[in-house]
């Protein structure tokens, strides 16, 4: 870790390795604070960025559950006012990131508190990127979109559903949306590079697609809840973690807020991170039962190299056929 954060000449990183179930490695390397040589620790927070993506579908997939949402529901359900063309896009579209939807909405800034919807209204008139289904495309918009699904259908704010739903079942007590006190020592995220590290403005309106604080000891903990059916059951962790099939039948190695396919041979379930000042990389082998979380506090970390060297050291020999 050392060794790789001296060649990436970055701030400060937090780490965390499950494997088999237990966590088995915590620790922080650099700064959290350059100006006054804050160390990091592994109860430091982080802006976790889109690694917070898979948070928003274990909401969805909640109500699936209970039956007040379905995959193949289509917006003109869900949401009264949408455009014709968004008419018929489907959750699993939203969350699979094939709705054809643009990645960020003209309607969204960092410095302005506004409602979701508000946002989401702004892409109204922008033209589908292509026909829903045909092929796989980020869309940020599609999370706030969700977001807004998930405070129509619950009937309830969407954070206060997932704090209710997720990280209080969970357990997982430093993690909270952005526009909330962190519960411990936070991290200031940095920009530029060589040493020559300038803090960024956080922005304080909240984006679904990236909307939560969090430890590596938080996200270490949610690892050990994911192959269990505390939160979520079985059938509905199978379908995030599945490719996505395209309207030709093709698959897309993009399952619902996760990306799924192979490592060196090896199975792998991951997702990083990139916001202002925040890089961050959440990967899964779950055949090996070997999951490590990497949270930077810098534009130019590279945490998923950091997440691949760590991984080397705790994966078995033998490689999976």
């Amino acid at each position: 870790m050392k060794a790789e954060m001296a060649r990436q000449n970055i701030p400060g990183v937090a780490l965390a390795v499950v494997k088999d179930g237990k966590l088995v490695k915590a620790a922080g390397y650099g700064l959290a604070n350059v100006a006054e040589k804050t160390p990091v620790q592994a109860e430091t927070v982080f802006r976790i960025a889109s690694v917070g993506k898979q948070f928003i579908a274990t909401g969805i997939m909640l109500l699936v559950e209970e039956g007040k949402l379905g995959l193949e529901d289509q917006m003109e359900k869900l949401i009264d006012d949408v455009p014709a063309a968004w008419a018929g896009l489907t959750v699993r579209q939203l969350l699979s990131h094939t709705s054809g939807l643009v990645r960020e909405s003209p309607g969204y800034l960092g410095g302005v508190r506004q409602p979701d919807i508000n946002v989401i209204r702004a892409a109204y008139l922008l033209p589908l990127q292509f026909t829903p289904g045909e092929k796989y495309q980020y869309s940020n918009v599609g999370y706030f979109t969700l977001a807004e699904i998930m405070r129509r259908t619950s009937g309830m704010p969407w954070g206060d559903f997932m704090s209710a739903r997720v990280f209080k079942p969970a357990q997982l007590n430093a993690t909270t949306l952005t526009d909330q006190p962190t519960r411990g020592p936070r991290a200031v995220g940095y920009a530029g590079k060589d040493g020559e590290w300038t803090p960024v403005v956080d922005a304080i309106a909240v984006r679904p697609s990236g909307a939560f604080h969090s430890t590596v000891l938080d996200l270490a903990r949610w690892d050990t809840l994911l192959d269990g059916s505390k939160v979520l059951k079985a059938e509905s962790r199978a379908q995030m973690w599945k490719p996505t099939k395209l309207n030709d039948g093709r698959l897309h190695d993009y399952g619902l807020a996760w990306t799924v396919g192979t490592k060196g041979g090896r199975a792998v379930i991951r997702h990083g991170g990139s916001q202002s000042g925040f890089r961050t990389e959440f990967m899964r082998f779950p055949k090996d039962r070997v999951t490590v979380i990497v949270l930077a506090n810098s534009d130019e970390a590279k945490p998923m190299v950091f997440a691949e060297l760590v991984a080397e050291k705790f994966l078995p020999i033998t490689q999976q056929k």
